[in-house]
């Protein structure tokens, strides 16, 4: 089967590869001509045979929303659109909306494997109606593992919500394996923690592939200390607690691990400020002072000087850094 596919990062790039090996023929575009296979949007939608499929791979939000759009403008009645990267399912149903009033096909399609998609396969969950799933089995088939990992969740917008719920459940997951692992590192019984979580891989109910994720981090940087406690999150975590609010689903374990998340990256947090503040005042507790800032040593004549001369000089290619260049 022919598929376009726009955005060739490390999924879209692995599933043109993943495609091609099936025999797949896949036309590739990405702003890196490196990888990429048509130098444009325009030429890629010429190079497909009618009607036409083009799969989308590239990061939710603006850079989704301006692809699809444009693409939109290029296809015609009876072609199809698959999104696949983590776009907010509202946005999914009202593109499919859109779509729907050209004659155009759209699917939404959550896919999870990451990295490994490569050689396991990629589990998809893909929203959109029979006629357009149907159309597109063959590419499903060959990007999902060999066993399963493949399901038509519903109509347009499906798709995209069931890889939200399932992102919410990978932070409640992962932040349970966490706090396993702080309290075997603080506890009194010297625990040895990767052998411990490397018996849990074999027959015990929470062996999964995060735990062999996390066996695989942990034989690598056995404590740790390469990286820092600061986590990010990438928007469905929020979306799912958002759903859990609209719905009146009691979310706790998602919502704790969100919560958690952004308490990794207070360096010093207000709200227990307050806390600390209230309990001294309300009884006399104890608290911990701020350190006081260190002391700057004042610069000499000759270090003015040569600031000053730094700021005024133009930027050049050999110092990027000066003039204000963002990274």
């Amino acid at each position: 089967m022919q598929l376009g596919m726009i955005g060739l990062g490390k999924m879209g790039g692995n599933m043109r590869t993943r495609l091609r090996a099936a025999g797949h023929d896949v036309v590739g575009f990405d702003h890196n001509p490196d990888v990429s296979d048509a130098d444009s949007l325009e030429s890629l939608v010429g190079s497909l045979q009618t009607p036409r499929a083009v799969w989308v791979m590239v990061p939710a939000g603006d850079p989704t929303e301006q692809t699809i759009t444009k693409l939109l403008d290029l296809l015609s009645a009876g072609d199809i659109v698959i999104d696949g990267g983590n776009s907010y399912y509202v946005d999914s149903v009202r593109r499919g909306a859109v779509a729907g009033e050209r004659g155009i096909g759209y699917v939404d399609a959550g896919v999870s494997g990451g990295i490994w998609g490569l050689a396991e396969g990629y589990a998809l969950m893909v929203g959109g109606s029979e006629t357009a799933i149907a159309a597109l089995q063959p590419i499903f088939d060959s990007l999902k593992p060999s066993v399963d990992g493949f399901v038509h969740s519903g109509k347009v917008g499906a798709g995209h919500y069931t890889k939200m719920v399932h992102n919410g459940i990978e932070y409640g997951l992962m932040h349970a394996y966490a706090e396993g692992f702080e309290l075997m590192a603080k506890c009194e019984f010297d625990i040895p923690i990767q052998s411990v979580i490397e018996s849990w891989r074999h027959g015990t109910v929470v062996r999964s592939w995060l735990l062999d994720l996390l066996a695989k981090g942990l034989s690598e940087d056995p404590g740790l200390e390469k990286v820092s406690g600061y986590s990010d999150d990438s928007g469905e975590g929020r979306w799912t607690v958002q759903e859990g609010i609209r719905l009146a689903v009691p979310l706790n374990v998602i919502s704790s691990s969100l919560f958690a998340r952004f308490a990794s990256r207070q360096e010093e947090s207000e709200a227990m400020k307050v806390i600390a503040t209230l309990r001294n005042q309300f009884g006399g507790h104890a608290v911990k002072h701020a350190a006081a800032p260190a002391e700057v040593e004042p610069e000499t004549g000759a270090e003015t000087q040569a600031r000053e001369a730094a700021e005024s000089s133009p930027p050049s290619e050999s110092n990027p850094a000066q003039g204000g260049a963002t990274a």
